[in-house]
């Protein structure tokens, strides 16, 4: 019965390969030995090489003051108005002012954000041409503050 075969019977008792009415069926058990084998060679190397996945080795590292992460992202606020008139940090500005103040903040740092605030009622020129400016004073992070909408009223039921 190795492999999960039976023995089918002779012909003479009616059993052969057309499995007649004694004939016995093949035996079809899945043998789990060898499963049972790998997953407790695998559990035995997990076991052992799990310990040596963190760092064991104690390390009196140096410290500076040079690598210290800068929490607080820099952005200057660009706003206008209706009627036109441009504010830099609610300062109100000529362009020849803003360009200045804006090279003083690229200059200080290139990662510097502008974030541009315009009425509806802007030109879409006028817009485009402060970002013109931002950009060449070397500021190419522009982003472009908005409000949310009110969410619809339902009324009560």
């Amino acid at each position: 019965m190795a492999f999960g075969r039976s023995s089918l019977g002779s012909s003479a008792t009616g059993g052969g390969r057309a499995m007649g009415a004694g004939g016995q069926r093949p035996l079809s058990d899945i043998n789990v030995t060898p499963l049972v084998d790998v997953m407790l060679v695998l559990l035995v190397i997990f076991i052992i090489t799990a310990p040596l996945m963190a760092s064991s080795i104690k390390l009196d590292l140096p410290q500076t003051d040079a690598g210290q992460p800068n929490d607080t992202p820099k952005f200057v606020s660009l706003s206008i108005d209706a009627s036109g008139k441009v504010f830099f940090n609610d300062q109100a500005l000529t362009d020849e002012e803003l360009a200045a103040r804006l090279e003083k903040a690229a200059a200080d740092s290139k990662d510097t954000e502008v974030q541009l605030r315009a009425d509806q009622t802007v030109p879409y020129g006028k817009v485009v041409a402060l970002m013109g400016i931002a950009n060449k004073a070397g500021l190419s992070r522009i982003g472009f503050v908005t409000e949310a909408e009110a969410a619809p009223q339902t009324p009560p039921r």
